[in-house]
């Protein structure tokens, strides 16, 4: 304690160096925060995903439609409990900015595939029985300012209706939440009844974009998706089964491997910093020379002159790191808003974070 302020006098001999390179790590945390949300954003889909849920889409590509009537086939597979299917619709609200996910799907099958989706019993019942009828999810309602009861015209990015329109036309009859958060970012989509959109759409009748299978054991989840691929092998619509999480996180690398790109970026970032703070570190110390000379002479030992200058360099670190700690630690805590968002299946974490600490080792003088 007795050389505290002899280090402190040290740390500001240069305030614009000591700044800048605080300045520097609180930025190179704060970029470790953010991109920890964005891969957990990633992440998020496949969080939440059910391991008694298989997807079975098209064998070569998930745009490829699959017949409606592969729904009994799917329902008689042994292990199968339940089948739901839903088609990609596409939606933009007014204007191109407004795009959202819409999915023509059978309400009864496809509620009860998701239990962690909450409507109301009545509103349920309204979306099963009106033909035109749309459920949507609170929080895309309330961005929107929509009202149950109310007609929601919507733009399909796809799909014409037998006039050659792609205006469409909706019954908003119910609401979709969650209670869990990490659900809820998933419910930011509108449900419209298959129902009336098959019959008005001017192609593609008859067809669906995947289908949804609830199995009754997990452990038997890759059988079971083994033996819905075997049925329609060597038809004209051969299929592809795989576990909900594992499509997800497939569908998520479709844009990119974000683990690895996340920490390669880090592993540039910190290594830059190691770079310049080894250099800030021997320019200090050259610029030190004589007053280590004078230290020396008035007594000081090795040992006291090197236990200086390392305490120095590591008042100078606790400095930096002080602030950039908080920024890491908000970036970390976002995994549980983050994995509400919702993926159509999106941290490096402490490797990273360590990384970090052991790779920047900022000094100023």
């Amino acid at each position: 304690m007795k050389y505290l302020p002899l280090l402190w006098a040290q740390l500001f001999r240069k305030k614009t160096r000591t700044i800048l390179t605080i300045l520097s790590v609180i930025v190179a945390f704060l970029l470790l925060g953010l991109l920890e949300a964005v891969q957990i954003a990633f992440e998020s889909g496949a969080d939440s995903a059910d391991a008694k849920r298989l997807l079975t889409i098209a064998r070569y590509s998930i745009i490829e439609p699959l017949p409606m009537s592969y729904a009994a086939r799917i329902e008689h597979v042994p292990g199968v409990v339940a089948v739901a299917y839903a088609d990609w619709f596409g939606a933009r609200y007014q204007n191109e900015s407004n795009a959202f996910p819409v999915f023509a799907v059978d309400p009864t099958r496809y509620l009860d595939m998701y239990p962690e989706f909450d409507v109301a019993p009545a509103q349920r019942e309204a979306f099963g029985k009106t033909r035109t009828g749309a459920v949507a999810g609170r929080r895309l309602a309330e961005r929107y300012g929509w009202k149950v009861g109310q007609k929601l015209p919507i733009a399909s990015e796809i799909h014409t209706r037998t006039d050659g329109s792609l205006d469409w036309e909706f019954d908003l009859v119910g609401i979709i939440d969650a209670e869990d958060p990490a659900v809820r970012g998933n419910t930011d989509m509108v449900l419209i009844n298959v129902a009336y959109f098959d019959e008005a759409r001017q192609f593609g009748r008859g067809k669906t974009g995947w289908y949804i299978v609830r199995v009754a054991d997990a452990d038997q989840a890759r059988t079971t998706a083994a033996e819905i691929d075997r049925m329609f092998m060597n038809s004209p619509d051969e299929t592809k089964t795989q576990p909900e999480k594992e499509f997800a996180i497939g569908f998520a690398k479709q844009i990119g491997d974000m683990g690895a790109l996340v920490t390669r970026i880090l592993l540039a970032v910190f290594f830059t910093i190691l770079i310049l703070t080894g250099n800030t570190m021997a320019q200090a110390i050259r610029e030190r020379i004589p007053e280590l000379a004078i230290l020396k002479t008035v007594g000081f030992s090795d040992r006291t002159v090197t236990a200086l200058v390392l305490g120095h360099l590591r008042r100078s670190l606790s400095a930096a790191l002080r602030r950039p700690d908080d920024v890491a630690a908000r970036g970390r805590c976002r995994r549980g808003a983050g994995a509400g968002r919702r993926a159509p299946a999106g941290a490096p974490g402490e490797p990273a974070a360590h990384r970090g600490r052991s790779g920047g080792t900022p000094v100023s003088s």
